[in-house]
């Protein structure tokens, strides 16, 4: 059995996978509040005392950066080590990578149903391709085409310079700068992120904030209380603010795409993704992803997906380990 992981700064999730006929099979699951555990050993031990299922080899992906096999987690009070996770398992090694590597291993093992598409792009699409995911924070990750296959890389691109395009966003920019002594991507593209935006629009006087916004939000995800008002309509400053969110969204991950030259595609990851997909799927993101000066028409070749399915690290942070055999 193959132990995997998907750490983020919101959920720990852990699965076990058996290899059966050239394909992961899934043979139990669980999720856990990360901020609820002291450690991921605590979460593993927990999980594997749980189930009597042999663990042979086993994998996370964590969101932050890995560097000699340890990781000190990027929204998270954790330090990872492999090494000390290999004893307590009893195993030889285990493998640790950035949780948008893994995500991006995942990506192998979908089907077309796993994924939304926002832009087709070229009907002879090929090269690089690249993974943006906004959660609880803003992962990138890069896959290079060696001619036969993509091979992915983890990168920190969310913790770029926030690159203000107009007026409105140089405002937040000095906004977020009263709050915090660097402003990168991060700070504006992720859960966190949207309701810094919407904090922005408040307090800069774009518009009211209902009594009923604030007891939800007190008592719920801000972030979600935010995106579900935004969808349905009920608060147009929630309106406002995730439509400043989608497009600084579309624009990072142009910026992302012309680093990358993800000419082989884009992948739109991480948790927030699905749950606005009515946003993503009209023209703002978009908008956004494109209007790259002279490089616009390189960008509008570029194919543009959603992954839907939320066990695409996991899956990842499996095939890595299958990798390393």
């Amino acid at each position: 059995m193959i132990l995997a992981g998907d750490i983020g700064g919101t959920n720990t999730r852990l699965a076990l996978f058996a290899w059966e006929d050239e394909c992961l099979k899934a043979a139990e699951e669980a999720t856990f509040r990360s901020r609820e555990y002291s450690s991921l050993d605590e979460i593993v031990v927990e999980f594997v005392a749980s189930r009597k299922l042999p663990v042979e080899r086993a994998g996370f992906g964590i969101a932050g950066p890995i560097k000699n096999g340890r990781c000190e987690a990027t929204n998270l009070a954790w330090i990872i080590d492999g090494h000390q996770l290999a004893r307590k398992l009893a195993l030889e090694k285990v493998v640790l990578v950035n949780d948008l590597e893994a995500n991006a291993y995942g990506i192998a093992m979908l089907e077309l149903k796993d994924f939304v598409v926002l832009n087709q792009g070229a009907a002879d699409a090929s090269g690089n391709a690249a993974i943006v995911s906004a959660g609880t924070g803003l992962g990138e990750a890069g896959l290079f085409w060696d001619g036969k296959q993509h091979r992915p890389f983890a990168c920190e691109g969310g913790h770029t310079d926030l690159a203000p395009r107009n007026e409105l966003e140089v405002e937040l920019l000095r906004f977020l700068l009263g709050k915090f002594s660097r402003v990168s991507y991060e700070r504006a593209v992720s859960g966190p992120g949207l309701v810094n935006i919407y904090n922005f629009l408040r307090d800069s006087g774009r518009g009211q904030e209902s009594p009923d916004m604030v007891e939800a939000m007190r008592q719920q995800n801000p972030a979600a209380v935010i995106s579900k008002a935004a969808l349905d309509g009920t608060c147009a400053l929630s309106v406002q603010a995730l439509d400043l969110f989608v497009s600084l969204y579309g624009a990072e991950a142009g910026n992302l795409a012309l680093k990358i030259m993800s000419t082989g595609g884009l992948f739109v990851g991480g948790g927030i993704a699905p749950k606005i997909l009515p946003k993503l799927t009209g023209p703002l993101f978009m908008e956004a992803f494109t209007t790259k000066g002279r490089m616009s028409p390189l960008l509008k070749a570029m194919p543009v997906r959603v992954i839907m399915n939320e066990k695409t690290a996991l899956l990842g942070a499996a095939r890595c380990v299958l990798d390393q055999l």
